[in-house]
């Protein structure tokens, strides 16, 4: 990291300057204000709070997109609330050990990180997950819950507006994956789930799978409408508008991955087969090859 210390105890500045030099960080000192306000961007900003009639707050606000760690040598509203309040991230009390103060640098510089990370997934969701239907889960639907849909970003929609607003976090399992269920058997009952592809797997597969998540929070999704389960709350929600009125270009590829999952419940493998152009054998390879399950 490239690192700011603000300090007017100038062997104190070029002790932690050094140590941190050899652990890889370049630092750069200043001993007033007015000489930091003068210098460039940087990852952390060390800022004593004993500069005398000097005003810290124009720094805080500078760096405000850096680690700002306190170094004070006694607590008080002056030299650690009030900066806190104002944007510094966390102080540290004199005198400390260099691997307190690293701890702390490598603690919210990965926090920042993940925070940003965080911050562009959920933009990144919210954009491609509008959601377009009025159906909602609230805090008084019955778990478990089989969503019925026709597009599974519908289902994906309404799940992540679900956690949004009631601030909870969820663990995402695919049926796809190998080790589907012994996923689902290591997650606690209070804890929520999220699973999809149902109409994927094969029926003696999916009792074991209504079995794992009886007593669960669990959302289990699929695009099956046909599909039922009396044991379980269903909601289902039928979109008018399908895959391709959605202005989605889909490849080669996922067009036949499509149609073979949407419609092989409906339609004899020769018939299929002959709408796709292609030959039974074709058929089967195609389904091997994306892993997709025909129901018996």
């Amino acid at each position: 990291m490239k690192i700011l210390i603000v300090e007017n105890e100038i062997y104190l500045s070029q002790s932690i300057s050094n140590k941190l030099g050899e652990m890889g960080h370049v630092c750069e000192s200043a001993a007033t204000v007015k000489d930091a306000m003068k210098l460039n961007t940087y990852d952390a900003v060390l800022l004593s709070t004993n500069l005398a009639g000097q005003n810290i707050y124009p720094l805080i606000e500078k760096y405000k997109n850096a680690i700002i760690i306190l170094m004070v040598s006694y607590i008080s509203n002056d030299t650690v609330t009030k900066p806190l309040q104002a944007g510094a991230d966390d102080y540290i009390l004199k005198p400390f050990m260099i691997e307190e103060l690293t701890r702390k640098l490598n603690h919210l510089h990965d926090y920042i990180s993940y925070k940003k990370e965080n911050e562009t997934y959920k933009s990144y969701i919210e954009h491609v997950l509008k959601k377009d239907s009025s159906h909602t889960i609230t805090n008084n639907t019955k778990f478990p819950l089989l969503l019925k849909v026709n597009y599974q970003k519908v289902a994906d929609a309404i799940v992540f507006e679900y956690a949004k607003n009631f601030n909870e976090s969820f663990v995402f399992i695919s049926l796809e994956d190998n080790d589907a269920l012994e996923q689902i058997s290591k997650i606690s009952d209070d804890e929520l789930i999220y699973i999809i592809n149902f109409q994927n797997i094969k029926n003696s597969q999916k009792t074991k799978v209504l079995a794992a998540i009886e007593n669960k929070r669990a959302i289990l999704s699929t695009t099956d409408l046909s599909e039922s389960i009396e044991s379980m709350e269903v909601m289902e929600v039928k979109n008018d508008e399908g895959v391709f009125e959605k202005g989605e270009i889909l490849s080669i590829e996922n067009y036949v991955k499509y149609i073979i999952t949407k419609y092989q419940s409906k339609f004899p493998d020769t018939e299929l087969s002959k709408k796709l152009g292609i030959s039974r054998k074709s058929l089967w390879e195609k389904r091997k090859r994306y892993g997709i399950s025909k129901k018996k």
